[in-house]
């Protein structure tokens, strides 16, 4: 199982990890503002969906023509493997900003914008690949179960001879099932606490390669 390049990309993170082992990883790029999957929500607000909003603009987007939109795709000019998409959610609002959009136009923008998210993880997962020269790629969170990004993924993956795993899609959003099965994880290891340990509201990975804060 180990070792693994993590993606991990919903609405609250968007991380590159380097997964060594069980409890020992390092962060090797990550958002320096909103998350993907925040990005996703604010741009569906924008064309009138419903949220959550990933897989609703997601849908949109399967009946879209891209190509419309240059949106930009941040951070891909410059070296190094942290994101940006608060840009890009400024770009998508400036774009339809006064205008009222038909069912076409709201699709095609739907479609560029996904193009531009899809576009950014995909490159920045190839340059970790490259750099970590790991042969597994794992993705997590609610935005991993976008059709287009796993297709996407999982080609660039099989073109640097590796492969991508996904969880199947009812898991990507199902936070319950992660913790516990990460918890199962360290307790057939031997890593246990006692009840009386605290609540830690924000505990973020190390750069130790452990769990920190």
């Amino acid at each position: 199982m180990f070792p693994f390049l993590a993606l991990l990309v919903s609405g609250g993170h968007t991380q590159l990890v380097d997964v060594r082992g069980l409890g020992r990883y390092r962060v090797l790029g990550q958002s320096q503002d909103d998350a993907a999957g925040e990005a996703f929500d604010k741009t569906a607000k924008l064309l009138g969906l419903p949220y959550p909003g990933g897989a609703a603009l997601a849908g949109l987007a399967e009946r879209g023509s891209g190509g419309r939109h240059r949106f930009p795709r941040p951070m891909l000019d410059r070296p190094g493997l942290d994101f940006s998409f608060s840009g890009l959610k400024t770009a998508v609002r400036v774009a339809l900003r006064d205008r009222v959009l038909g069912e076409q136009e709201r699709a095609d923008a739907a479609r560029d914008f996904e193009d531009a998210v899809v576009d950014t993880l995909t490159e920045k997962c190839r340059r970790a690949l490259i750099a970590t020269g790991r042969e597994r790629m794992v993705v997590a969170g609610g935005v991993g179960a976008n059709k287009r990004l796993r297709e996407r993924l999982d080609r660039m993956a099989r073109e640097l001879g590796a492969r991508a795993h996904f969880p199947r899609p009812e898991f990507c959003t199902d936070n319950g099932a992660m913790i516990a099965l990460a918890g199962c994880m360290h307790l057939c290891a031997g890593d246990t606490t006692g009840l009386a340990a605290p609540a830690r509201a924000h505990w973020p990975l190390g750069d130790d390669g452990t769990m920190g804060g």
